[in-house]
């Protein structure tokens, strides 16, 4: 009986890579994860630090860093990550080195809420909370204010943060007790009243065009208030 070396020689070259695969991977799977390396994306301010996110990691998989890479459950992770109010997206994995590694993504303020609680609103609408690492470069936000209705101050707080003019300029919204919306701008002494959060556009319009002519004509401080309320006028009140 002729002997089929090419099949047999086939057949072990098979068994040897599956052997080796098995052993790579179970290897791979028992190596104990290292020190977490954590990279912040987006923007640069540090407003939760690496080691908030250090303790988390280690609060949520006690010893994380002596643990076996089978034992983990890295969406768990995430979202314990994802529970911190600062941060927006959290992506958790295991290089083939054995370190863990976490990205994550921080909230946006875009204005911070200034009356009998302080904290931020973030870029879409929701609480963030001050943070001790770093503070935000953002309009004060002022007057009656409900934590779980900031419809109206979060629109405009996002048409400031869109626009070069507002953001160069607006530094503080108020909220009247009756909704109606005010701004008030650096180094002029007028009152802004923009009333409802409808027409911004048409209204901002017209603040800017009001603004660049009383810039122009150097009378910017002889008004105590603008009121753009109605859509198609701009209302001065004088000294």
């Amino acid at each position: 009986m002729r002997v089929n070396w090419g099949y047999i020689k086939m057949v072990v070259l098979l068994g040897l890579v599956v052997f080796l695969f098995a052993f790579a991977s179970s290897r791979n799977a028992n190596r104990n994860i290292s020190k977490p390396k954590i990279t912040f994306v987006g923007e640069n301010n540090l407003f939760v630090s690496n080691e908030t996110v250090s303790k988390l990691l280690i609060q949520n998989y006690a010893g994380v860093k002596n643990m076996a890479k089978e034992t983990l459950v890295l969406s768990e992770l995430e979202n314990a990550l994802k529970s911190n109010p600062m941060i927006k997206t959290a992506e958790v994995y295991v290089a083939v080195n054995g370190t863990l590694n976490a990205e994550i993504e921080q909230k946006t303020p875009i204005a911070r809420i200034s009356t009998n609680a302080s904290y931020y609103i973030d870029e879409e609408g929701s609480f963030m909370p001050l943070s001790k690492n770093y503070s935000a470069r953002v309009p004060l936000v002022t007057g009656y204010i409900e934590k779980n209705n900031l419809k109206n101050v979060y629109k405009i707080a996002l048409k400031i943060r869109k626009d070069e003019f507002l953001k160069k300029h607006v530094y503080e919204i108020h909220q009247g007790i009756n909704k109606q919306l005010y701004l008030k701008l650096r180094k002029c002494d007028f009152l802004v009243q923009l009333g409802n959060e409808y027409f911004l556009d048409k209204k901002i319009n017209n603040l800017k065009a009001f603004y660049k002519k009383n810039q122009k004509d150097k009378t910017l401080n002889n008004y105590s208030k603008v009121n753009l309320q109605f859509e198609n006028q701009v209302i001065c009140t004088k000294i």
